[in-house]
């Protein structure tokens, strides 16, 4: 072996997410791709002007996520896929990791969430109103699945990488392609909690993530770039395991 790499190993007091999961004893369950940088950024009017000129109210609730603090369990995309589904499947998660394993920390990965848009794309591009925002829970950005004809416009207009609303067969509807798109588990027909989800209630992947690098708000993040939505959520015990806190 390189000496010069049993040195670095030595010296270094920084805790890879390898090493941490491996500690902790938790079970890595990635979704891997090629690409751990999947969101837009862009420049663009600012939160005040956008809702100046919104077309629909904004959402009750937003997804915030620490890309830097999340170990890559996936425990998130099981439990969303779990609660709207009733069966655990990554393909079906709403919410995406995202890892680049030939990229170095904190670039090997990243999280991908559906933004509830304050000018949500996909609400306005979708022929058959399929997609809508719902006075019910809280102007969350929602799919009508009775409505949706599976024909991918949403995932088109979505202006990010990867598309937040995914399409996939479902049997339900005879095997037909319907699209499925995150609604802060407000219509989760296999939700644990009596009171269900919604701005209002429990999200899957907040609840479940077992480093709390995922947490609601309601307040309305920026909607240009990622700072807003990809944000830190490390505290003092994160640094002493050699985390940054910046």
């Amino acid at each position: 072996m390189d000496e010069n790499k049993n040195n670095r190993h030595t010296q270094s007091p920084e805790v890879t997410r390898r090493h941490f999961l491996a500690v902790t004893g938790a079970v890595i369950l990635i979704a891997g791709t090629g690409c751990a940088t999947g969101s837009v950024r862009a420049k663009g009017p600012s939160l005040q002007e956008m809702l100046a000129n919104a077309k629909y109210p904004p959402s009750d609730g937003y997804i915030l996520v620490d890309t830097q603090k999340c170990q890559g369990c996936a425990s998130c995309m099981l439990a969303c896929s779990l609660v709207h589904e009733g069966f655990e499947s990554m393909s079906l998660s709403r919410i995406q990791i995202i890892q680049n394993t030939f990229a170095a920390y904190p670039n090997d990965m990243t999280i991908e969430q559906c933004r509830q848009c304050v000018d949500p794309k996909c609400v306005e591009k979708c022929p058959e109103q399929a997609l809508g925002v719902s006075a019910k829970y809280g102007n969350v950005r929602m799919v009508d699945r009775s409505k949706c004809i599976g024909c991918g416009t949403c995932i088109e207009a979505c202006p990010f990488t990867p598309s937040r609303p995914v399409l996939a067969e479902d049997k339900d509807f005879d095997g037909d392609l319907i699209a499925r798109k995150c609604d802060l588990c407000a219509n989760t027909p296999y939700h644990w909690d009596k009171a269900g989800g919604g701005p209002n209630g429990k999200q899957a992947c907040v609840s479940v993530c077992p480093v709390k690098a995922i947490q609601f708000t309601k307040e309305i993040p920026i909607q240009t770039g990622d700072a807003g939505y990809k944000v830190n959520l490390r505290d003092a015990n994160w640094a002493r395991l050699g985390y940054s806190r910046k």
